[in-house]
């Protein structure tokens, strides 16, 4: 990622997933299935946030911009989902609406896991 990217270049599917994660804040989304490369919505995702007592549990203030430039971390989310091609991402951990980790299913080939 040499060139900041925008989020109006996204797939609706993409931007969906991270205005999800902005609204989620801190917490985890599992179970996303992924076809094509492109996360899918139903069924839908299993959401879980977590609250923290004493602190800020809204959602991200960019959820209310219509555009931005994403930052490194959901880049690569999605270029991890994309190059999965088919399967399901068990996991994604989510720090101040941000990807932190995730864990993905896939078909392992010659080439790696992904693109079943």
């Amino acid at each position: 990622m040499n060139q900041p990217i925008s989020k109006s270049v996204l797939s609706e599917p993409q931007s969906r997933l991270v205005e999800l994660l902005q609204r989620i804040n801190f917490g985890r989304v599992e179970r996303l299935l992924v076809k094509g490369g492109v996360p899918l919505f139903e069924p839908a995702p299993r959401v879980i946030q977590k609250l923290k007592m004493g602190g800020d549990n809204t959602p991200r203030p960019e959820t209310e911009l219509q555009d931005f430039f994403l930052k490194r971390p959901i880049f690569e989310m999605l270029q991890a989902i994309s190059d999965l091609g088919e399967g399901v991402v068990l996991s994604i951990d989510i720090k101040h609406g941000l990807p932190f980790a995730i864990e993905v299913e896939g078909q392992v080939e010659a080439g790696g896991l992904g693109h079943a």
